[in-house]
């Protein structure tokens, strides 16, 4: 289902501009609350369409060691679920950037599904992403969010069959998060190659615009996957990118980053 929020009107935008949107992940509390809150605003201001904004987990089995490292860092700082809610809150006075609350299911189904769907809308989140909950698992979640017109988002793989591409039909909106490539999040060498017909796929199949993520690190990189994706999904880039400036000099990097990535889509053809 085509979404008629933020989300959906951020990427019929990009599209009007010929372009895929450009998405940024940021672990909420790495390494604090104000620290994410700065990078988040400059990345908007550095271009960015949509922001996926982390719960930090104990045990974040879908990603590489940069996003690993930085729950672990939030979780020390004392990041938590009601405390990423209130970060979005703050954003909320100064933006109207569409926001996906990304986690893993454990933090969410603890939380309680309707609870979370209505604090997550009070707040200002667009989208509900549990990145270890299948579609056939997730009615729960998924009916909450249809009750507080939440975005509901899930991933395929190269790996998903036809069978797993309609389950996801049934319940998405908003976009599919197409993983690019098999394993864990993080930097890779070289752009994903060979996937661009299975894009069509899923766009075709879902009838939704599909996103791409995990190992786009460069603006070469998001050059070539914005030319047949919707959107271009950028997180462990961003999350060392941050790391590396440390707290001073973390909102900086982050929006030299995702510029450059937003002028590298402005010169491709969009999904």
């Amino acid at each position: 289902m085509a979404s008629k929020g933020r989300i959906g009107a951020s990427i019929a935008g990009a599209r009007h501009e010929s372009r895929a949107a450009l998405v940024a992940y940021f672990c909420a509390g790495d390494p604090d609350m104000a620290t994410t809150h700065d990078s988040v605003l400059a990345a908007v201001d550095a271009g960015v369409d949509l922001v996926e904004l982390g719960v930090p987990f104990s045990d974040p089995t879908a990603d590489g060691p940069a996003i690993q490292a930085a729950s672990q860092r939030a979780l020390a700082a004392g990041a938590s679920l009601p405390a990423a809610l209130d970060l979005v809150s703050s954003l909320r006075a100064r933006t109207e950037v569409p926001i996906v609350l990304f986690g893993y299911y454990n933090p969410f189904f603890r939380y309680g599904h309707e609870r979370l769907a209505s604090d997550a809308k009070s707040a200002g989140v667009d989208g509900l992403l549990a990145v270890d909950l299948p579609p056939e698992e997730a009615g729960p979640l998924v009916k909450a969010a249809r009750g507080s017109r939440l975005d509901r988002i899930f991933l395929l793989a190269p790996t998903s069959d036809q069978a797993r591409t309609s389950a996801v039909a049934r319940v998405a909106s908003g976009f599919v998060y197409f993983v690019a490539v098999t394993g864990v999040t993080g930097e890779r060498a070289a752009a994903p190659v060979g996937i661009d017909r299975r894009v069509d796929e899923v766009r075709r199949l879902s009838g939704l615009p599909v996103g791409v993520g995990f190992g786009i690190s460069s603006p070469e990189h998001a050059r070539e996957v914005g030319g047949y994706a919707d959107l271009v999904i950028v997180g462990s880039a961003v999350t060392r990118a941050t790391e590396e400036a440390g707290r001073g000099g973390a909102a900086a990097a982050a929006a030299r980053l995702l510029a450059s990535m937003r002028r590298a889509l402005d010169g491709s053809s969009g999904g």
